[in-house]
């Protein structure tokens, strides 16, 4: 198998991102919980929902890999904040530099996508961590308040679904051009 796609996904958003591109480019896609052996595969392209800072099943995929000859690694974070904002970009991409050996992140691709979330879904963890989070983002004065938190607090406790499987254009660019090189 020359190109793999693995995703780690909690409640769906980033499981359905690496189904429609695994349709959408003919390369399999599998959970990290499944992954196979990486060391011989020329692409990598791993997607991972964003939890409280980190991307889920990234570090179990990247334990031990690094990265050889041609082989090349995508990451694709997908999470409930807007990547469209240079902020959140920034913070996710600051997040992936201290998680990441820096040899491994020089040479990583990377792309976020925006997911969903349904609130009677979490478990309780999750809905206690996003239960404080809506308290403390509430205590921050409207003059300090980013559109991001606006847009947060405005959904709270419902259920959204931000996906765009059109926003996969550029990724499967990336991983075309791969193939090709």
């Amino acid at each position: 198998m020359e190109h793999i796609i693995v995703y780690g996904s909690h409640y769906g958003s980033t499981r359905r991102y690496a189904e429609k591109l695994s349709e959408q480019t003919d390369i399999p896609a599998v959970s990290y919980k499944q992954m196979p052996d990486l060391s011989d595969i020329k692409t990598i392209i791993y997607l991972g929902g964003l939890y409280a800072g980190g991307v889920l099943g990234l570090a179990k995929t990247l334990r031990g890999l690094s990265l050889h000859g041609g082989q090349t690694l995508i990451i694709v974070t997908v999470g409930l904040a807007d990547p469209k904002e240079p902020e959140n970009r920034e913070n996710i991409r600051v997040s992936l530099q201290r998680r990441l050996p820096t040899e491994l992140f020089c040479r990583t691709k990377i792309f976020h996508l925006r997911g969903g979330i349904d609130y009677q879904n979490l478990n309780v963890g999750h809905r206690t961590i996003m239960a404080l989070l809506y308290q403390s983002v509430c205590k921050t004065s409207c003059e300090k308040q980013t559109a991001e938190n606006r847009a947060f607090i405005e959904t709270y406790g419902k259920q959204v679904d931000f996906t765009d499987f059109r926003a996969l254009q550029p990724i499967i660019e990336e991983i075309q051009g791969k193939r090709y090189e």
